[in-house]
């Protein structure tokens, strides 16, 4: 496997309140990542993603909640059954850059899981998180 994460940086021209409230809410969740989206925004707190079209969803735990500069959640890597597997860290950091907000996302501990299972989600995701950004950028430039 090449690597235990994967890391994107996303420049938005949106403030960074926004951005923040597209990462932490309900309502800004459901727009762009999946189709449902629950949130206990707290450390500790539950949120809870639904992927329609794909017939899929994650159950995640908060881990940090700094705003509106870092949020950060675990969940279960995928293709491993839910109860003590192994999970990855999801951090988005924000920064206020001229003309908006960059979005760094990185996704580690992929490493944890065996090889096969840890290659496998970890394209999975990384797909994932390409697609899921550019729904986060066209949901914002919409709402705009």
């Amino acid at each position: 496997m090449g690597s235990d994460a994967i890391e994107r940086v996303v420049a938005l021209r949106h403030p960074i309140e926004r951005v923040w409230a597209a990462l932490t809410t309900a309502e800004g969740l459901s727009r762009w990542f999946g189709s449902v989206a629950e949130i206990d925004l707290r450390p500790g707190g539950r949120a809870f993603f639904r992927w329609d079209d794909l017939d899929e969803e994650s159950v995640a735990t908060i881990a940090v909640v700094d705003p509106p500069h870092r949020f950060a959640f675990r969940w279960v890597i995928e293709g491993l059954p839910e109860a003590d597997a192994p999970q990855t860290l999801v951090d988005f950091t924000l920064e206020p850059v001229p003309g908006g907000t960059r979005l760094r996302l990185v996704e580690s501990g992929f490493a944890q899981a065996a090889a096969d299972v840890a290659h496998s989600a970890h394209k999975a995701n990384s797909q994932g998180w390409d697609a899921e950004l550019v729904d986060l950028e066209t949901y914002l430039d919409a709402a705009a």
